[in-house]
C-alpha cells in the first residue's frame, strides 16, 4: 500500500472504506478473469443443497418467504416477477437457505410459464428433500391487468397430517420485520 494512502487511513476510522475498496481493486489486479468469478460467493445456481433434520421425530411446519422471484415470459421475454412461500414438514431432510436463494435467482434469465415453474421448483425440492408434506405457492405481480397465483402440494405417502390443538384466540398478533 502506497504512504500516502496508509497516512489517509490513519486519520479516520470512517477511510477504512476507501481501504477495503483499494484492496479489492489492487488484490485483484493479478487475478486471471476465472478466478475472479470463482472468488464471488453470490452467483444463480441450480444446485439445491440440505441438511439433517434436527427433530425427525416431530412434525413441525418451516414457513419461508421468498420474495424477489424473477423469470422470462416465454413469449415476450418481458420480466416477471413473483413472490415464493414455502410451507414444508420436514422428514430427513431440511433445505439449506442459501443454496435455496441461489436456485431461486438461477431462473432469472430463463424463460418460463407461472404453471410450469412453480411445479418445477416444487418438484426439485421434493426430490431433494422427500418432505412429509410441502406447498409451493407463488404470488405474481400483475401482468396485462392480471395477478396470478399458484399453489401446487405434495404429501409423503402414508402420511396424517397432525389434529391441530386449538388454543383459543391470540390476543396480540406477531410483529412482523418490514411489514411497512
Amino acid at each position: 500500500m502506497p504512504r500516502a494512502l496508509a497516512r489517509y487511513l490513519g486519520r479516520a476510522s470512517s477511510n477504512a472504506a476507501v481501504y477495503t475498496v483499494w484492496l479489492l481493486t489492487h488484490s485483484n489486479r493479478n487475478r486471471s478473469s476465472e478466478e475472479k468469478c470463482t472468488m464471488s460467493s453470490s452467483r444463480p445456481s441450480n444446485k439445491l443443497d440440505r441438511f439433517p433434520n434436527p427433530q425427525p421425530a416431530r412434525d413441525y411446519a418451516i414457513h419461508m418467504e421468498i420474495p424477489e422471484f424473477t423469470c422470462l415470459c416465454p413469449l415476450t421475454g418481458q420480466p416477471d416477477f413473483a413472490v415464493f412461500e414455502l410451507d414444508y414438514i420436514p422428514n430427513d431432510w431440511c433445505v439449506e437457505l442459501k443454496a435455496l436463494k441461489m436456485y431461486m435467482w438461477s431462473y432469472r434469465d430463463q424463460g418460463a410459464f407461472h404453471e410450469a415453474v412453480t411445479n418445477q421448483i416444487l418438484d426439485a425440492l421434493v426430490e431433494l428433500l422427500a418432505p412429509r408434506y410441502m406447498r409451493l405457492t407463488s404470488r405474481w405481480y400483475v401482468r396485462g391487468g392480471i395477478y396470478t397465483t399458484i399453489s401446487a402440494e405434495h404429501r409423503k405417502r402414508g402420511w396424517k397430517a397432525p389434529t391441530p390443538v386449538d388454543l383459543g384466540t391470540l390476543r396480540s398478533e406477531p410483529v412482523r420485520p418490514f411489514s411497512h
